[in-house]
């Protein structure tokens, strides 16, 4: 799931937090997830959470969850998580989030135009209006979910 320093426990909380970011990170370019499909993939290993909790990972990922990113598995191009306020743009960690949409196909409100770019340049199918993602064509279900 995630490579912590041997003898390092995590809290309940940083386990589903690292099991959503092994899960969001396997997301192929072009492709999406929504929250609650992560949040019942994770669910089936763990047995707790829901897409509020996958969403609150999300928000988190590029700060708060970044130490369990392990440094080597950035995919090309992939951020921490979503650009943050203090002006960090993210861009330190392995975490492709702008593949994770909400069940209609949306990315986060507050990051529709960088989420929507970073999907157009992978050639992730859009809606008509290109204002969220085809999930009917772009959904990705992991082959062997449960890590």
């Amino acid at each position: 799931m995630t490579d912590s320093p041997p003898g390092t426990q995590l809290t309940d909380v940083e386990e589903y937090a690292a099991a959503v970011l092994d899960v969001v990170r396997r997301i192929p370019s072009g492709r999406a997830m929504t929250y609650g499909l992560i949040a019942e993939i994770v669910g089936e290993q763990l047995g707790r959470g829901g897409p509020r909790q996958v969403g609150s990972v999300m928000a988190g990922s590029g700060d708060r969850y970044a130490h369990l990113v392990p440094d080597g598995d950035r995919p090309d191009g992939a951020a921490a998580g979503p650009p943050s306020d203090d002006g960090d743009d993210g861009d330190d960690g392995g975490v492709p989030w702008w593949r994770v949409v909400n069940a209609a196909g949306s990315p986060p409100k507050q990051y529709l135009t960088e989420a929507l770019d970073e999907l157009r340049a992978e050639g992730c199918p859009l809606s008509r209006d290109g204002r969220r993602v085809n999930l009917r064509r772009a959904v990705w279900f992991p082959e062997d979910a449960p890590r």
